[in-house]
């Protein structure tokens, strides 16, 4: 997850902010098919993120999990939240410094509450719980037609831009 990526100015207000494909990709290095965050519809400065993942029946993961019954995986869900917290720690004013990004280093109190499938779309709820450089703690809530699909704690670590494969 990027930092110091031009086109958007971080907020301190609560006032929605949004950010599209081409903001989100200059500050993810995900590309297809696991890039898992289509639009951020919320921003509090330092605080939270509020992001989306529309869920469609051509999604890659489906040809095998599972055919007959399609069903979004767990893991692929806590990533699209470890996404949602890069974009809360890259779009923050007192966010990650120049030429940082961050990488998943842990997750927590993982639960599943409810099947993700084909049509869902995902509202990826993230709050900032604590940073001390470089490591930032984070919660999360995927949440489905106003009910929790997924909820965890993850930590995420700073890390150089310029590492082979960033």
């Amino acid at each position: 997850m990027r930092s110091g990526s031009p086109g958007v100015v971080a907020r301190r207000s609560e006032a929605p902010m949004r950010l599209e494909y081409p903001d989100i990709v200059r500050r993810l290095p995900h590309r297809y098919p696991f890039l898992l965050v289509d639009r951020v519809i919320e921003f509090a400065d330092g605080r939270s993120l509020v992001a989306i993942k529309n869920v469609t029946a051509n999604e890659p993961f489906f040809l095998g999990h599972f055919p007959s019954r399609p069903i979004m995986p767990g893991v692929l869900i806590c990533e699209a939240l470890v996404q949602a917290g890069g974009l809360l720690a890259s779009c923050s004013t007192d966010g990650l410094p120049s030429g940082k990004g961050v990488v998943l280093a842990g997750l927590e109190h993982v639960r599943f509450r409810r099947k993700v499938v084909p049509g869902d779309q995902l509202r990826l709820e993230v709050e900032l719980v604590h940073k001390h450089p470089p490591l930032w703690k984070m919660k999360g809530r995927a949440v489905v037609d106003g009910q929790i699909a997924a909820q965890a704690e993850f930590l995420t670590m700073e890390i150089d831009e310029t590492l082979p494969g960033f």
